[in-house]
């Protein structure tokens, strides 16, 4: 599964973060829920910058594949 990635831009005054992988690594991820839709987040830390993308903002059931499959390797 390919994710479309966008760059970050607020869209929801209020995000909550329902699940998350380990920030101890470069890249890691939040699953996102705003608005009553939910969406993944990604941030890649390259030395001092960090750059946040977004998944598209879908709802619950799409988004809980699409982070399930990102987790298993099946998804990028």
């Amino acid at each position: 599964m390919k994710i479309d990635w966008e760059v970050a831009r607020p869209r929801a005054d209020r995000v909550r973060i329902k699940r998350h992988t380990c920030d101890c690594r470069p890249v890691f991820y939040e699953l996102c829920q705003a608005g009553g839709l939910m969406f993944i987040r990604r941030t890649t830390i390259r030395g001092k910058t960090r750059l946040v993308d977004e998944s598209p903002w879908v709802v619950t059931r799409e988004a809980l594949e699409m982070w399930r499959m990102l987790l298993a390797g099946r998804a990028r």
